[in-house]
């Protein structure tokens, strides 16, 4: 048995879709399906349902995964472990994340912590356009911690229900546009009036997940989407550009609120809040990584409220 297995089966198990789990694995869906038939001939039981779609793992499958699970897990403990106890003393901590966080939330968190307990030598894994990916990196067991942006509207987060998490504190993602000279927005979104030009997620990103359960649920919004892309940043750039509204994690514009480059598009009625959680494996990857959570659950939700006067709600167009 090899334990690229695991990880394949793992994979598959958080997608249910062999095309999905082989763009996550960077194989060919032919060679995921091959090392999973060789997986079931070395358990000698099949895993997987492949007769339904989407695919379903079999009751033999239910039984193998929190074990295929804890075996992934013990494999880099033992790294981590011999790497800790022979190797070098600077561990990095390799940590999942959105970009987003990456840019606005990590950098003032990582402070205070290291201000109790550091410092720390930290890692981001390659950024992906899928927020499922992402997701799954964890569940392989393939970084320390996962930090991310939470809503229940989205299924991979839903998928996480097993494994310990924070609360690391709350964020509003409001829709903001270029502003005029009188302070109101170039493309207003407003119930019932003229369409405004929409700047969108792509589908497989956390927000495109969250905006249609919340956002565009609440009234038939007059949206034309005129550009598309799974990061914050890109869409923030297009706002400012004038080409459009988007909604973007608050932290994210709050300089260009205050400055004018932006302004609100919509009312406070169309706000987001999400909540940014820190996730961990099972079982710790090393004692380094245990020392973190520590200190990270010490220190508590992090205070992001920036506006407690409403001083950014929408001007009256």
């Amino acid at each position: 048995m090899e334990q690229k297995w695991l990880q394949d089966f793992l994979s598959l198990s958080h997608f249910l879709n062999f095309t999905l789990a082989a763009e996550d694995r960077n194989i060919t869906q032919s060679a995921l399906s091959r090392r999973i038939r060789q997986l079931e001939e070395w358990v000698g039981l099949p895993l997987v349902d492949r007769s339904t779609q989407p695919i379903r793992l079999t009751p033999a499958g239910e039984t193998f995964l929190p074990k295929a699970r804890q075996a992934a897990h013990l494999l880099v403990a033992l790294r981590e472990e011999t790497l800790d106890k022979h190797g070098s003393t600077a561990e990095v901590l390799c940590f999942a994340t959105m970009s987003t966080l990456a840019m606005t939330f990590f950098p003032r968190w990582i402070e205070r912590i290291e201000a109790k307990g550091g410092p720390f030598r930290t890692s981001f894994t390659e950024g992906r356009d899928s927020f499922a990916s992402i997701v799954s990196k964890l569940v392989r067991s393939e970084c320390d911690f996962l930090l991310t942006y939470s809503h229940d509207s989205v299924p991979a987060i839903r998928q996480l229900s097993g494994f310990p998490y924070l609360n690391l504190g709350q964020e509003r993602v409001l829709a903001v546009s270029a502003g005029r000279g009188d302070g109101t927005p170039i493309h207003p979104v407003v119930p019932g009036a003229s369409y405004a030009n929409f700047l969108g997620y792509s589908d497989s990103s956390f927000f495109a997940q969250v905006l249609p359960s919340t956002v565009f649920r609440r009234a038939n919004l007059p949206l034309r989407t005129v550009y598309q892309h799974a990061l914050c940043a890109a869409l923030k750039a297009m706002a400012v550009s004038g080409h459009g509204t988007a909604w973007l994690p608050e932290s994210l514009v709050l300089r260009e609120l205050e400055t004018g480059l932006l302004v609100r598009a919509a009312d406070v009625a169309f706000d987001v809040t999400v909540e940014t959680r820190l996730y961990r494996p099972l079982r710790f990857n090393s004692r380094r990584a245990s020392q973190f959570w520590r200190l990270a659950e010490s220190l508590g939700p992090l205070d992001t409220s920036s506006d407690p006067n409403g001083i950014l709600s929408i001007r009256s167009a």
